[in-house]
């Protein structure tokens, strides 16, 4: 049998879950997961991700609907997502990208109270027999070490006007 480790896991199993939003929350804003700051949006690691380099754009602004967003959020949401598959691109080199937004707890909405856009870079063969069998996903590259590969990306092309 092989063993699969996943150490960050148990720090949410055993953890104290924080009340309120952890998107507005300092204990998840303030560890090395942002790696983009923007005018009011920023870009997040997921912290459990669905593969390697899956990250987050994300409004400052505690809101749940996506028609409460101003048009600043709106137009910086899209530079972001722009931003983001470009860094992605260079640093990563998927072969493809799903980018969504869950709204709702009905559509599987973790996190329905902050509203969120998932920028989950894809390859040919990435999901296999692990998450069809097995529920099970395999996250091949430390979080860390993708995160300190696309900051400097995001330095290079992210632009506020």
């Amino acid at each position: 049998m092989d063993t699969i480790f996943a150490p960050w896991r148990m720090e949410y199993i055993k953890g104290e879950k924080p009340e309120g939003c952890v998107f507005c929350k300092c204990s998840i804003r303030c560890d090395d997961y942002v790696i983009c700051e923007g005018k009011s949006c920023f870009v997040m690691m997921n912290r459990y991700p669905y593969v390697s380099g899956h990250l987050m754009i994300i409004p400052v602004r505690h809101i749940g609907n996506i028609e409460d967003l101003t048009s600043e959020e709106r137009s910086e949401i899209f530079a972001l997502l722009d931003t983001t598959v470009r860094v992605l691109k260079e640093a990563m080199n998927p072969d493809g990208f799903n980018i969504g937004m869950n709204i709702g707890k009905a559509a599987g909405a973790g996190i329905e109270e902050h509203i969120h856009v998932h920028v989950i870079p894809r390859w040919e063969g990435d999901t296999n027999f692990m998450s069809a069998v097995n529920n099970i996903r395999i996250i091949p590259e430390d979080m860390h070490k993708t995160a300190t590969k696309l900051a400097p990306l995001f330095q290079k092309y992210h632009r506020e006007d």
